[in-house]
């Protein structure tokens, strides 16, 4: 005969009344993995009782594994106020070593109240803003302690880093910016100019673009893909070292992770992205007179003339001056987001996502702060 055919069924009897107001359950057979789905459904539909005393007989069974030790141990949590064992005390013990708190069938399909359902992601968007907020000032308080340390050998903070960071978040960025930028420069300067046509105004479309430009769209728009570029992979290599305890390492060497890890990246950001603006203003005016010439019939020179005429002083500096806080607001928020990286690849691409999403939210109100103060002081 074959091990299958010498198993005895799992099979469980309910005696009514054997154990004072409660029930006696007998237990007998294998109860084992093979027959679990099958015991779990027929536990189920005995029902528990109302209260009183129940007792489980196990004097019947004949072998059990983890499988069906878990089945009655989640029957039992509910079937009544006391519960008596009889029988095999082996079984008994295997069962009471399994967790007593498990989720039964009627926990997992309760609701919350409606108040608690409408309220409680409020009060959770709320603590995390606010817990975000303390971490974004305990990193920036720390990096402004880390700007204060001398340079040396033995200092936290070491100028190839911060090189090595300029050539990776702005150098290699460059291609990129500078294809963009010249891309959107071209299509405002063409949109403008079709819109502008019917008013025989075609001319202003150089104001359009070089007051666009200049004061929101170039700061803007590099910021934005500074955020997707270099702030997920700050909060990539942050949470990547987070995982494997490298941070941990760091301060157990007397090493401050944000004076080694994130203040080079602040301070590389911090130069970079000004200069990145920069280029991206050229590239996109560069565009814009290439449309209108070939759109519009705008001659370089006539551009370039019209260019002076329409942008200030005012205009150049509006828009370089977001830079350095936008490029502050992307390192920290990739930094926060890093350190909350827990021990999962899964952690890691969550808070990547939450890393770009936030930034890019941050930098388009920031803009709009600005926006709001420069009408008010009329800049």
């Amino acid at each position: 005969m074959t091990p299958a055919q010498t198993e005895t069924a799992a099979d469980v009897v309910v005696d009514e009344g054997a154990a004072g107001n409660g029930r006696r359950y007998v237990f007998s057979g294998d109860w084992r993995h093979e027959t679990a789905e099958a015991m779990s459904a027929k536990l189920k539909r005995l029902g528990k009782p109302a209260g009183g005393q129940s007792e489980f007989d196990f004097s019947g069974i004949t072998a059990m594994d983890t499988a069906g030790a878990w089945i009655i141990r989640r029957f039992m949590n509910g079937t009544a106020d006391e519960v008596r064992f009889a029988g095999s005390d082996r079984y008994a013990e295997l069962i009471l070593a399994l967790p007593k708190q498990l989720r039964s069938p009627e926990g997992e399909t309760a609701r919350a109240p409606l108040f608690q359902r409408l309220f409680a992601p409020v009060g959770e968007l709320t603590v995390s803003i606010w817990t975000d907020t303390v971490a974004a000032m305990y990193i920036l308080g720390s990096a402004v302690r880390g700007a204060q340390m001398k340079l040396g050998r033995h200092a936290g903070v070491s100028p190839a880093a911060i090189v090595h960071q300029i050539d990776r978040m702005g150098v290699m960025a460059t291609p990129i910016i500078t294809l963009m930028s010249f891309l959107i420069g071209a299509i405002i300067a063409q949109q403008g100019a079709f819109q502008l046509r019917s008013f025989g105004a075609e001319i202003f479309v150089v104001d359009l673009v070089g007051i666009l430009q200049l004061r929101e769209i170039g700061v803007l728009l590099t910021a934005i893909m500074i955020a997707g570029r270099s702030g997920s992979a700050i909060t990539a290599e942050i949470g990547s070292m987070k995982m494997r305890e490298e941070v941990d390492a760091l301060k157990v060497m007397g090493l401050s992770p944000i004076g080694v890890l994130v203040f080079p990246r602040l301070v590389a950001l911090t130069i970079v992205l000004p200069l990145l603006t920069i280029i991206a203003n050229f590239a996109a005016l560069a565009g814009a007179a290439m449309v209108a010439w070939a759109y519009s019939g705008i001659t370089i020179p006539t551009f370039l003339a019209r260019l002076q005429e329409a942008v200030d002083f005012s205009s150049v500096a509006a828009g370089m001056i977001k830079a350095p806080f936008m490029a502050l607001i992307i390192g920290v928020v990739a930094a926060v987001e890093g350190l909350k990286v827990g021990g999962s690849a899964e952690s890691l691409g969550r808070r990547v996502t939450s890393s770009v999403v936030k930034s890019i939210f941050v930098v388009i109100l920031i803009d709009g702060l600005f926006a709001i103060f420069y009408a008010a002081i009329d800049f």
